[in-house]
């Protein structure tokens, strides 16, 4: 694996893993601890294939049957409340601290990116703290550069870092990389009953689809594309960050990484795919920060800020972003 150089010791986005580890009489935050056992490596391979096969069956389904306006809404609407779910709170706010959030906003962000179906809150979160401190060097989590550098190593490194890190037995100690989370009884509560929000995150679309079409066919097509298709799509735009992100794109902020800004996933990533900026200022509200940069979990942030759910945002300053720009001759496209 490649090497970059150690992270200044002061970087707000390590701070978090620097602290001491919970006690021990504190219980885990996910009901397997921090191991993987069979049966969870098992439900993990069917919530990513299963989804899988539905994503590629929607084109042939949607030219055949198509596909309806209530379908089409559920599917946007789940989600765009899972995807910002994940990058306002698991993300911005519960890994790197961007703003602090009143109660009833944290556990929310909490619940809604549970409904991303991308793991319990405090695994995501403890593992996205280690990509961070290692970031595309050795102990990160999910870094495609992990093979070397030549095309082939490349390729197996971007399937490593897109699907197949999450298979490892090797976990991230939770007490150790999010003490602060595990502490918290709400949180800790919402990140053990994450299969709980597995199924509410799945039933809605069904439900709603039933309700409205009163028949079982509305519930059908509507779990299928509202909960399947979704949850398929939401993954591998997710899954996308930590392999394309880290492999290709624009780098006109200093990182000590291989983080690049991806313009065409912006907006399905809600503005996560400006990666450059986010790993060369890890807690900066806003990752699109130049001209015409789409990033909507920013515009929420401002929102939830404006209403006085949200305070002490850190959005970036123009000296904060200019003392971080590449010299124009060191641009890597």
């Amino acid at each position: 694996m490649t090497t970059t150089p150690e992270a200044p010791a002061a970087e707000s986005a390590d701070r978090a893993t620097a602290g001491p580890a919970a006690a021990p009489d504190v219980p885990s935050a996910t009901l397997g601890g921090d191991s993987k056992r069979s049966v969870e490596q098992l439900a993990l391979l069917a919530f990513i294939v299963v989804p899988f096969v539905a994503l590629v069956a929607a084109v042939p389904l949607a030219w055949g049957w198509g596909v309806s306006w209530l379908d089409l809404g559920l599917l946007v609407a789940m989600y765009y409340i899972g995807c910002h779910g994940i990058t306002i709170g698991f993300h911005r706010y519960f890994t790197h601290g961007s703003f602090k959030a009143k109660r009833p906003l944290r556990i929310a962000l909490a619940v809604m990116g549970s409904l991303a179906v991308e793991g319990p809150l405090v695994r995501w979160v403890a593992d996205h703290r280690k990509h961070h401190k290692f970031s595309d060097a050795e102990g990160d989590p999910h870094s495609p550069w992990r093979f070397g550098e030549t095309l082939p190593a490349l390729m197996k490194g971007l399937w490593w870092a897109h699907i197949g890190w999450m298979f490892d037995e090797e976990q991230t100690p939770q007490h150790k990389y999010a003490p602060d989370l595990i502490k918290d009884p709400a949180l800790r509560a919402v990140s053990r009953q994450f299969v709980l929000w597995t199924i509410v995150s799945l039933a809605i679309p069904p439900l709603v689809g039933g309700l409205v079409t009163m028949s079982w066919w509305g519930a059908f097509t509507a779990f299928f594309w509202g909960s399947l298709v979704r949850v398929a799509l939401l993954h591998h735009v997710t899954w996308s960050i930590n392999s394309i992100c880290h492999a290709v794109g624009k780098r006109p902020f200093k990182s000590r990484d291989r983080s690049g800004n991806v313009w065409w996933l912006a907006v399905l990533s809600c503005g996560e795919s400006w990666h450059n900026l986010h790993h060369a200022d890890p807690t900066s509200a806003r990752h699109g920060v130049m001209r015409g940069q789409i990033d909507s979990s920013a515009r929420l942030i401002r929102w939830f800020e404006q209403l006085g759910w949200a305070y002490d945002v850190r959005w970036p300053s123009k000296e904060r972003i200019a003392a971080r720009r590449q010299d124009s001759s060191t641009h890597a496209a």
